[in-house]
């Protein structure tokens, strides 16, 4: 395939709000922050040469002539605007206060979720609401929001969060405080639950969250209490979660893999994963199945989550791999991403895809130089990667924005703000969801 994907474009407006104008959005390749249009309330603007819809005033004295010369003509055109003024509508607090229940959560639907957080606070009526079955059974009918970026970190020994929204371009700061005071860090996200991991006191525990609902519990203790590498995905069908222990951080292999499920809350006891030596800690979850890289035996293990046993995939790494990264996408893809070549000079970021039929790694993209140079200034420089829904998101650890690129499009794009300035950041996508349920 073609190695030179397009570079990033604007269509359309950037749609954003005051707050998020503070916290940054999208930028271009030199940095420089590109100008956000407000939300406008009351409908878009009316850019037709007829003007408004409504009478207007046609006499020449109060006719406005503006010269335009549009697209493709070269002749000057003469359009005529008309403006009509509409008077301030006065809403009667005792016509809206008897709001019927189920109009008002078909318009909460239609309200994107980061606003409708907000809502929270402004009174007791509309907090209920939102914790309300009904409203809950409503939102999980409607589609997705869009892929978002969920950056969390501590300042102080605070938990903070931000989300950096895909459709609506903008951040948003989800509060954090509502977890507990552990030593704990992220795993990851699925399915609008957010996974945590860590220590209280000596004791390993691990925790899930809704970010939007502000609830969190703990998890059940392991059969083997030993800081894990995690995974959590959840099932939307039957509302239900698990989370996939592997081996431990330290590297002790001889631990069986541990599955929790949401439905019976209890760890299952598993096979152990015959690998001696992994290449990352980094794990994939794709069509049911957890991918991870290994060099012995060279190549991947895979686990099927439903019958619970670990098979070895004898797909050969590309040469000269300096780092990789599994990444998930949709439709049963699988992707790698790393860096290739042994001196700073020749280096390049490239993404493969695995042929699962002829087992192998398929090269299908390749970062272009100016993005390379900008994100890794050296080559020894670590990088982060994740990914989803064919979206894979680049990050370092001295740089203050992330770099987007979608597979599907082939289009890089910057993505900058404040939440992606902090050295201990973890990013992770992220869905947001009120109808995802914890237990």
């Amino acid at each position: 395939m073609d190695g030179s994907p397009g570079e990033s474009s604007d269509s359309g407006s950037i749609v954003s709000n005051a707050h998020s104008l503070k916290n940054g959005g999208l930028h271009d390749d030199d940095g420089c922050p590109r100008q956000v249009s407000p939300i406008r309330i009351g409908g878009s603007r009316n850019t037709s040469p007829i003007g408004c819809v409504g009478s207007r005033n046609t006499s020449p004295s109060r006719q406005k002539v503006i010269k335009t010369k549009p697209r493709g003509l070269d002749e000057e055109t003469v359009a005529t605007f008309g403006k009509v003024v509409h008077p301030d509508v006065q809403m009667e607090d005792n016509i809206w206060a008897m709001l019927p229940e189920d109009l008002l959560n078909e318009i909460l639907l239609r309200v994107p979720p980061f606003m409708i957080f907000r809502l929270r606070s402004v009174c007791k009526r509309w907090n209920s609401i939102l914790q309300d079955s009904c409203f809950l059974k409503f939102h999980s009918q409607v589609p997705s929001h869009g892929p978002c970026l969920l950056t969390f970190w501590k300042n102080l020994q605070t938990p903070q969060c931000s989300v950096f929204s895909l459709p609506l371009k903008a951040w948003y700061r989800i509060p954090f405080t509502f977890l507990p005071q552990w030593a704990f860090w992220l795993v990851g996200s699925s399915g609008g639950l957010v996974c945590f991991s860590g220590l209280d006191g000596l004791t390993f525990k691990t925790l899930v969250c809704n970010p939007l609902t502000q609830t969190w519990r703990t998890l059940p203790g392991m059969h083997y209490n030993q800081q894990r590498q995690l995974i959590m995905v959840v099932d939307r069908r039957d509302r239900s979660f698990k989370v996939i222990a592997t081996g431990d951080i330290f590297g002790d292999r001889s631990l069986p893999t541990e599955v929790y499920d949401s439905k019976l809350d209890r760890w299952l006891l598993h096979q152990i994963m015959p690998a001696v030596n992994l290449c990352s800690s980094k794990m994939a979850y794709c069509d049911s199945r957890l991918y991870l890289e290994t060099l012995s035996p060279l190549g991947l293990m895979m686990y099927r989550l439903d019958p619970g046993y670990w098979e070895h995939i004898p797909a050969r790494f590309p040469r000269s791999l300096l780092d990789g990264y599994l990444v998930a996408g949709t439709q049963k893809r699988l992707f790698l991403v790393g860096r290739i070549g042994l001196y700073s000079t020749l280096q390049s970021m490239r993404i493969w895809e695995l042929d699962h039929a002829k087992i192998m790694w398929v090269e299908i993209s390749r970062m272009p130089p100016k993005y390379f140079r900008a994100l890794l200034r050296l080559s020894a420089e670590k990088f982060e990667c994740v990914g989803q829904d064919n979206l894979i998101c680049f990050t370092s650890w001295n740089q203050g924005k992330g770099l987007l690129y979608d597979v599907d499009k082939k289009v890089w794009s910057w993505i900058a703000g404040c939440a992606l300035q902090s050295y201990n950041s973890q990013v992770c996508f992220y869905e947001p969801r009120f109808d995802a349920s914890i237990y």
